[in-house]
C-alpha cells in the first residue's frame, strides 16, 4: 500500500510536470504565430502612414497654392473665401486621386462642419499633450485600424503647425477686413489667437481596408 501510494504521488508530480511542459510550448507556438502578425500590421500602419502623410502634402501643397492667389488678389479676406470655396473640392480631388478621404479639423474650429469627432478629439488631445511636451506640431502623428459597420477602416491624424501665414487669418492681430469676413462666413469661428509654431489641428483621413 506504502508503494502503491508512493507511485501516486510520483505520477502526480509528473503530470503536473507535463502540464507545465505542455503550457510552456503552448506559449512558445502562440508567440511565434503572434510574432510575425504584430510586425506584420506595425509594417503596414507605417506603410498607410506614409501613404496618409503624401496625401495630407499634396492637399496641404493645393490649397496653400490657391491661399497665396486670393492673397494676391484681394488680401487675407480674399483668402478666407478662397479657403471656405477651394478647400472642399481640393480634398475631393486628392480623395478621388488617392483613396484617402481627407479633411481638417481641431479643438478650435472655425467651420462647424470641420468640428473633431469623437475619435478625432482623443487623437487631438493627444496631440495636445505631446506638443505641450515639445513635440513639433509637424512631427505629430497617430493612426489606428477601426471598425465601423462591418468594416474595416485606416483612421489618420498628422498635426498642423501654425506657420507665419496662417497668422494672418488665424493669429491674435486681425485686421478690420478679416474680423468683418469672419463674421460673415464664419460666425462660430474659434480658430484665432494662435501664435507662430503653435499646434492649430489635424489633417483628418481615413482609407477603408480589404
Amino acid at each position: 500500500m506504502i508503494f502503491l501510494s508512493y507511485l501516486k504521488k510520483a505520477a502526480d508530480k509528473m503530470s503536473d510536470r507535463l502540464n507545465a511542459a505542455y503550457l510552456v510550448i503552448f506559449f512558445m507556438l502562440a508567440f511565434s504565430f503572434l510574432s510575425p502578425a504584430m510586425a506584420l500590421a506595425q509594417e503596414d500602419s507605417a506603410q498607410l502612414q506614409a501613404q496618409g502623410r503624401q496625401a495630407a502634402q499634396a492637399f496641404a501643397s493645393a490649397l496653400k497654392a490657391e491661399l497665396m492667389a486670393g492673397l494676391q488678389a484681394g488680401g487675407p479676406a480674399e483668402a478666407i473665401k478662397v479657403c471656405q470655396q477651394k478647400a472642399p473640392r481640393i480634398a475631393e480631388s486628392v480623395s478621388a486621386e488617392t483613396g484617402w478621404k481627407i479633411g481638417r479639423t481641431s479643438q478650435r474650429w472655425r467651420n462647424p462642419a470641420n468640428a473633431p469627432d469623437a475619435w478625432e478629439s482623443k487623437a487631438l488631445a493627444r496631440f495636445a499633450a505631446q506638443a505641450a511636451g515639445g513635440v513639433k506640431p509637424g512631427q505629430l502623428i497617430f493612426g489606428e485600424t477601426v471598425q465601423k459597420n462591418g468594416r474595416r477602416i485606416y483612421r489618420l491624424m498628422i498635426g498642423i503647425q501654425t506657420g507665419g501665414l496662417c497668422l494672418k487669418c488665424h493669429g491674435a492681430s486681425l485686421s478690420q477686413p478679416v474680423k468683418a469676413r469672419l463674421a460673415e462666413l464664419y460666425p462660430q469661428d474659434q480658430a484665432t489667437g494662435f501664435t507662430a509654431g503653435q499646434l492649430r489641428g489635424a489633417f483628418t483621413l481615413r482609407k477603408p481596408l480589404p
